[in-house]
């Protein structure tokens, strides 16, 4: 039996902003919502909240949460959003981070593709945080934080993994920080 280790699926995801319109089915949800509550997170105090989006207007108005970046959500199956209680842990930022990463790997191991929406500190159109402007979309509570969203399908673009050859080695130092 062939075994696909973390790394094999590091070196095949991309960032993916084109989907078909094929559903993503429920079986897959599932595996995606998993992943993220398997997240590690600091001294297990689970910050995080996730709603998942499939209805695809919701995901029209997805597209539009921030100035730029956002618009292939209209073409995804479903995002899932990552929002926090910051109140619960003071390095929620961190551990949404962690568990929207597994969330896409997680979509790359069962052959869906996603890209990541950066929320906080982005701007929406009418001038207002991004953030506050999903969170009111969705019904968080007024205390909670939107992190980001993770638009997810199946690829309509094929990207290779990035080559070996292109990873910046050069960010890598031993025992002590180096310049070069």
């Amino acid at each position: 039996m062939d075994s696909v280790t973390v790394l094999d699926t590091l070196r095949r995801r991309r960032s993916i902003r084109k989907f078909t319109a094929r559903p993503v089915e429920v079986e897959k949800i599932d595996a995606l919502l998993e992943a993220a509550l398997r997240a590690p997170s600091s001294r297990g105090l689970n910050p995080w909240e996730f709603v998942v989006v499939t209805d695809p207007a919701t995901l029209q108005v997805l597209a539009h949460a921030k100035q730029h970046g956002a618009e292939f959500l209209a073409g995804a199956a479903l995002a899932i959003v990552v929002a926090a209680d910051p109140k619960r842990c003071d390095v929620w930022v961190e551990d949404c981070a962690i568990a929207a990463l597994c969330i896409q790997l997680a979509a790359t191991s069962l052959g869906l593709a996603s890209c990541w929406v950066q929320l906080r500190l982005r701007r929406h159109a009418d001038g207002r945080d991004a953030e506050v402007h999903v969170r009111e979309l969705l019904g968080f509570p007024e205390d909670f934080v939107v992190d980001c969203i993770i638009g997810i399908g199946y690829p309509a673009e094929d990207k290779a993994g990035h080559p070996r050859s292109s990873l910046p080695f050069n960010k890598i130092h031993r025992e002590r920080y180096s310049p070069v």
